[in-house]
């Protein structure tokens, strides 16, 4: 049961409230000061003010002291990784904040490299976007780059397929070094192995590209090159995933910047990505690549590039003929 003196100060905030509300419709502007004078109010203006304050904030939902600090910690742990990224920060883009919650599922960004949890994963975007609201720029998590990859995290309570190239070893950069870039198979090559390494495709996935979606009969899955991603999508036989690869740390080792150059001087709009150069290497075919011509690649580039020098060319041949650039089986 509340006291008089509760009610008194109850009645004298409503009083209050209601008189700043009334001023805001006035042509006019009216002091508080004005206000509680107008109203004869027995308190301080001091206490009037705490008042005043505390009845404008009525509409500001009730976060706990707890939540506000976890809220905090969240801002800061997505500022920390989009830094690291020289990802801007505001105004909020959707397509960065889907990279970063697939970021926390897998936790290969992160220190510990611990996957985040599915309750970990919905705390933090529900923190950015209270965060972002608080800075006055809201954030459409229903947008396609956010929802995308949280519904492949609910139903698989697992890491979504995002690979990050911030994970290229310096064995493949060491690849990489022995390809020539000024002619048109270099350019080939380079896309080939950056993108294959950053999304972990299979050989026949590589190939099996197109620049858009049901361009081909043989084609097995197809592209989207947006601004800081590239987004692969492949069909399977139970059913089709996609791959978001993000730009290099470097344009040496960006996949995305690769794969753009490579189409711009191929001259290729549409069918399959990876054709055959001919003409001496000054022209490129339209029949697509076979998966035989990813295993060679990989081969060559390792052998050229001296990598497990421990072991004899044979036995780096056979070891590096055999695998993909999914399996990676030069690392360690």
């Amino acid at each position: 049961m509340t006291s008089p003196v509760d009610q008194n100060i109850a009645k004298n905030a409503r009083q209050i409230s209601n008189a700043l509300n009334d001023a805001g419709s006035m042509s006019s502007p009216v002091s508080e000061g004005a206000l509680i004078s107008a109203d004869a109010s027995p308190f301080s203006p001091s206490l009037a003010k705490k008042l005043t304050d505390g009845a404008r904030n009525d509409k500001e939902p009730v976060i706990s002291a707890n939540t506000r600090r976890a809220y905090a910690a969240d801002w800061k742990h997505f500022c920390g990784w989009a830094r690291r990224r020289n990802f801007e920060i505001l105004p909020p883009d959707p397509q960065i904040v889907g990279l970063y919650v697939a970021a926390c599922a897998s936790g290969a960004d992160f220190g510990d490299r611990k996957p985040g949890s599915v309750l970990t994963i919905e705390r933090r975007l529900s923190s950015l976007t209270w965060n972002f609201a608080q800075r006055g720029q809201p954030l459409d998590r229903k947008d396609e780059h956010i929802a995308l990859v949280m519904a492949g995290i609910r139903k698989n309570g697992a890491t979504p397929q995002v690979k990050k190239v911030a994970i290229l070893s310096g064995d493949i950069l060491a690849m990489l070094a022995t390809l020539d870039h000024g002619t048109l198979r270099g350019l080939r090559d380079r896309a080939m192995l950056l993108v294959g390494f950053a999304g972990g495709l299979r050989r026949s996935e590589i190939v099996g590209l197109d620049v858009g979606q049901d361009q081909t009969k043989d084609g097995l899955g197809w592209i989207e090159v947006r601004d800081k991603s590239l987004l692969v999508t492949l069909r399977g036989k139970a059913g089709s995933r996609q791959v978001e690869i993000v730009r290099g740390s470097s344009d040496q080792s960006c996949p995305v910047l690769a794969l753009k150059t490579w189409l711009k001087f191929a001259r290729i709009a549409s069918g399959p990505v990876f054709r055959r150069v001919t003409g001496k290497g000054k022209a490129v075919g339209d029949d697509r690549l076979n998966d035989q011509e990813v295993a060679r690649l990989v081969k060559r580039a390792a052998l050229a590039a001296g990598i497990r020098g421990d072991l004899s060319e044979q036995e780096r041949g056979e070891r590096f003929s055999a695998g993909s650039l999914r399996r990676r089986p030069w690392v360690g």
